[in-house]
């Protein structure tokens, strides 16, 4: 329920963004940001305070901030508004405004920043940003009905990540024009999955491999995760280049 109510979420920002309807996030954009001189942004970019950790998805928060030079500060977690108590949870302390659940504060942040994005680009950002949620999210992370995680789906064929890696064949980065809050939101998933399941081969999607790498491989995401993380995931990665069976033993 919770992925369906994000998803939702994220789609009427979408519709609201492509239609031109004042309503929804573009509300907020315009509350918050559309108004604003060069140096009143740079003010407002620094009056966002995220609550959370390194051991929970918080971090793709960071880096996804980060990617589109937002600066945030952490927050107290004993001042954690978020209404179940859970992170990560966002508050923009220029308009009041307080966002929950990772893949509603990229999208937050995205439709609040100056990109310059035309309208087709926006589209197809905030569309792979639901479907991260909606569609990968479950994939990469098996869960139990209490919503624990006991396994990642990536251990066995998959043809939503067939067809993903079918697509990152002919492109760098999921949307035109360059590495994007989308990666921020596909690649974080993805990374995820050999960073908790150590030792797992991806190597059935070598696109798929090389988008990761590449994602990770970025100072921004180096800079959210922890160098540590970084380095594990890069060389992880390389050894899961098709034909280096001396690398993947090293790997498990």
């Amino acid at each position: 329920m919770a992925r369906l109510t994000l998803t939702f979420c994220i789609c009427a920002a979408l519709f609201a963004l492509v239609s031109g309807f004042a309503t929804g996030f573009v509300d907020i954009r315009s509350t918050c940001s559309s108004s604003a001189t060069s140096a009143t942004r740079t003010k407002l970019s620094m009056a966002k305070t995220l609550y959370g950790s390194q051991g929970s998805r918080s971090p793709l928060c960071n880096w996804g901030a980060s990617e589109l030079g937002i600066s945030i500060k952490m927050g107290d977690l004993l001042m954690n508004p978020h209404p179940f108590g859970q992170i990560p949870c966002l508050v923009d302390e220029d308009c009041g405004a307080t966002v929950f659940e990772s893949g509603a504060i990229l999208t937050y942040l995205y439709t609040t920043a100056d990109t310059g994005d035309d309208k087709k680009r926006m589209a197809s950002i905030l569309s792979w940003i639901a479907w991260a949620n909606a569609s990968l999210d479950p994939i990469c992370f098996l869960e139990t009905p209490e919503g624990k995680v006991y396994d990642t789906g990536l251990k066995k064929p998959s043809k939503r990540i067939d067809t993903l890696d079918a697509i990152l064949s002919g492109k760098e980065f999921l949307v035109d024009g360059g590495f994007s809050t989308a990666d921020v939101a596909v690649a974080s998933y993805l990374l995820y999955v050999p960073q908790f399941f150590r030792g797992i081969d991806l190597s059935r999607w070598p696109n798929l491999v090389r988008y990761m790498k590449d994602c990770a491989s970025r100072e921004a995401y180096g800079q959210a995760f922890g160098s540590q993380v970084q380095n594990y995931l890069v060389q992880s990665l390389d050894a899961m280049k098709p034909g280096d069976d001396s690398k993947k033993k090293r790997f498990g």
